[in-house]
């Protein structure tokens, strides 16, 4: 190898931002934060969060996750295939313009990929570009692990995004119950993208970009790939709460991607394990999906309207309501000794003693607590709540 293979790294990622998916992926995420404020400002008058917090957070929740599996897949040598990552870029930009991000789980592009390779290899005949040939992949061989391996650790890292980066940017919006009152429900539509190094045989890529950094190891040449790998996820929480969905189905798509991977470590005995692990990951994740989906449109809604107080739908971040601590779904039912049944009376009753406001607050549980909050001229003239009204 190369004794400068950091350095042709790090020049692999910075081709990175020359790759057209790149800038649809920004592009779709300010489209994201814009749909968002909209919705928020028709139901509340204000929007929760700022409109490029979808486009902020893109690759801030996930650089970490990125740079652990580059270094990672880089170091122990996983070697992929040029054609897999065309047509797994290919399939993560469909979802992409698609917007149906409850199938964005980059498990669903990775086996889509995988198999259409294999589809291509059997039927497609003798097709070659550039020194690539569909012939040449090696499909019983170190793809039938590599690439579950890749689906495995690129599940588990969804996981933890689940788990770690959707409760704060659960946006709320008014949905109409069955008996014609508004309802809260929580939606969380998310993009993350990972910037991944992965390195691929052969001088297919150098044959356009003549200075793409290369490494031999004996008498094969290697080329590092940055690849923006997308993943998706659109649910709305109508039953429960986002705090009670989220780290749950985080937690499950972390331990099916662990599966994955298991299952795919265990193609070095035979490639078909691999070729089985990536269907598990595909049918776990669909029915964590479906379960979830299915789960909340039954019953009642977890926000409804009280006729003991006003219930809240969310609060503003960095707001008087925050710092108190409280929480959607709680029911605020007297400000400074007034009881309130709307956000009218809200806003009156905080105006008995704008500087030290009293709330009694019950939680989702019903347990009653008091609270009392010192507001500033600055501040939201609610709290800093948004209200389910």
């Amino acid at each position: 190898m190369s004794e400068n293979w950091l350095f042709d790294v790090l020049q692999a990622a910075t081709v990175f931002f020359l790759n057209p998916l790149f800038w649809l992926i920004l592009l779709v995420a300010v489209v994201l934060g814009y749909v968002r404020v909209k919705r928020e400002r028709r139901d509340f008058n204000i929007r929760k969060l700022p409109g490029l917090t979808e486009l902020k957070r893109l690759l801030a929740d996930s650089w970490l996750h990125a740079l652990v599996l580059s270094v990672l897949l880089s170091g122990i040598g996983f070697v992929t295939d040029a054609g897999w990552i065309v047509l797994f870029s290919a399939v993560m930009l469909l979802v992409l313009i698609s917007f149906y991000y409850q199938w964005g789980s980059p498990i669903y592009a990775a086996t889509i990929a995988f198999f259409a390779l294999v589809v291509w290899q059997k039927f497609g005949g003798a097709f070659t570009y550039h020194g690539w040939s569909i012939k040449d992949v090696d499909i019983l061989g170190h793809l039938s692990v590599t690439i579950p391996v890749i689906a495995g650790l690129l599940l588990i890292a969804e996981g933890s995004l689940i788990k770690k980066s959707t409760i704060r940017y659960a946006s709320p919006h008014l949905e109409k119950t069955s008996r014609g009152l508004r309802a809260a429900v929580f939606k969380v539509k998310r993009l993350w993208m990972l910037p991944i190094v992965l390195v691929v045989p052969g001088d297919m890529i150098s044959a356009y970009v003549p200075y793409w950094p290369q490494f031999t190891l004996g008498a094969e040449s290697f080329s590092f790939v940055p690849v923006p790998v997308l993943i998706g996820l659109s649910q709305v929480a109508r039953k429960r709460f986002p705090d009670q969905i989220f780290p749950k189905l985080g937690g499950s798509v972390i331990w099916t991607g662990i599966a994955v991977v298991a299952l795919g470590l265990g193609a070095l005995y035979e490639p078909l394990i691999g070729w089985g692990a990536l269907l598990v990951g595909v049918v776990v994740r669909t029915v964590l999906t479906i379960v979830v989906a299915v789960e909340e449109r039954s019953g009642g809604y977890a926000a409804a309207p009280s006729t003991k107080g006003v219930v809240i739908a969310g609060v503003l971040p960095g707001s008087p309501a925050e710092r108190l601590g409280l929480q959607p779904g709680e029911v605020i039912r007297a400000v400074n000794g007034m009881q309130v049944a709307n956000d009218k009376e809200l806003y009156d009753a905080i105006q008995v003693n704008a500087a030290h406001c009293r709330l009694q607050v019950a939680d989702r549980n019903g347990e009653v607590r008091l609270m009392q909050q010192v507001l500033y001229r600055h501040d939201h003239y609610q709290l800093g709540l948004l209200l389910v009204r």
